[in-house]
């Protein structure tokens, strides 16, 4: 506990000595609470006509991905523990705290998962590897085999986004590791494209800084992803973005921000590298950082919701004002003037935190998950028409 009350001051320091010195706008380390209680979701969230929320599973310190089994049970991800983990669907006491049971431990700050076939697919931040799961009987089984060997560990972006797409290829998202530089290693700040196994790798996508979630919008296939721009230009600069991401596509980064604007750090000399980069599809909040987009299925939803992508918003650090700390739906139709719109909102008030939003997923019989790495919390999301929450 010392340890960590000493690492947050020196934090704070650090921080406080950037804004003195370079004028920085930024906030002071938001410090982890508990889950919010259900009065406090009930006075201080907002939700559309129809949807509920309420807590699911706590004490999950900085859970980050929700991948729902065919089963209806929750497999996430503990990167700071290194674990893998199971909440199940119904608790073995109803009137217990639902536990985490761990799946894998001793990993390398796990962050992605999927499901491929009998596979579960696990994104450390090195490598992707893959082990047998039965959803049925709740557990693995097997050698856990890492597949692909050789990301580029650590760094600022350390999370490794994974999905299928429609046609069963391995995505990999993977950030920048720093805030903005020319990177070294080509894989930085890219969206990889594998087989099932781990062969046949490419670079799919370019110039992407940190595209944390990304989805194939159904009725099309087109693929978006969410970026988050870089810092240090002032509270509105620049935005963060909505990237429809096409094979060998260059979206900017570093040289460019927002609608193919200069950087003021590398963008002088490099008009070459603007001219051919693909600006956003659609411009959000600077420092807002979206970290995942969900797409509904299940028809349960309303026809309208199911058109567009939820978006989470984890929220600013480096704003002199936050901003974010919600959930966003946005009509990716060509012809929508006002696309975007709030979802849920009230996870601040007023420079009150009391949730920051990571992954959304939905599951087989139409319930969403939410998970906030800032209380440890995993939330239960339910629509019923009826409903006037």
């Amino acid at each position: 506990m010392f340890a960590n009350k000493v690492f947050i001051f020196c934090i704070t320091g650090a921080l406080l000595w950037l804004t003195i010195t370079f004028g920085f706008n930024i906030n002071i380390p938001l410090l982890p609470k508990e889950s919010p209680n259900a009065n406090t979701l009930k006075t201080t969230l907002s939700l559309p006509k129809g949807f509920s929320i309420t807590v699911f599973a706590t004490n999950l310190p900085g859970v980050r991905t929700i991948l729902p089994t065919p089963t209806g049970d929750l497999i996430i991800t503990l990167p700071k523990k290194g674990q893998v983990a199971l909440l199940k669907k119904t608790p073995a006491n109803p009137k217990a705290t639902r536990q985490a049971l761990p799946l894998l431990s001793g990993l390398n700050l796990p962050s992605g998962l999927a499901f491929y076939k009998n596979w579960l697919y696990i994104a450390e931040s090195h490598a992707i590897g893959r082990i047998h799961y039965d959803p049925i009987k709740q557990h693995i089984s097997g050698d856990y085999q890492t597949i692909i060997s050789n990301l580029p560990n650590g760094g600022n972006h350390w999370t490794r986004t994974i999905k299928f797409s429609p046609d069963g290829q391995l995505f990999i998202a993977v950030g920048s590791r720093c805030n903005v530089c020319e990177e070294p290693n080509h894989f930085r700040a890219t969206l990889l494209k594998y087989r099932p196994d781990g062969s046949h790798g490419e670079i799919y996508a370019t110039g992407l800084r940190n595209t944390v979630g990304f989805a194939w919008e159904p009725s099309t296939r087109r693929l978006f992803g969410v970026d988050n721009g870089r810092d240090f230009l002032g509270d509105n600069t620049p935005p963060d973005e909505i990237n429809w991401i096409q094979k060998d596509h260059f979206y900017g980064w570093p040289y460019s921000y927002g609608n193919n604007q200069p950087d003021p750090q590398y963008g002088s000399d490099k008009s070459h590298e603007i001219s051919r980069a693909t600006p956003p599809y659609h411009l959000l909040s600077a420092h807002s950082a979206p970290l995942a987009l969900l797409f509904l299925k299940h028809p349960r939803f309303p026809t309208q919701l199911r058109k567009k992508a939820l978006i989470t918003l984890h929220g600013s650090w480096n704003r002199s004002t936050k901003i974010g700390y919600k959930i966003i739906a946005v009509d990716l139709n060509d012809s929508i003037p006002n696309r975007q719109h709030d979802f849920i909102t009230g996870f601040e008030t007023q420079g009150n935190v009391i949730g920051r939003p990571v992954d959304i997923a939905e599951d087989l019989q139409g319930n969403l998950f939410l998970s906030d790495d800032f209380s440890g919390t995993v939330y239960k999301i339910t629509y019923q028409p009826d409903q006037n929450p």
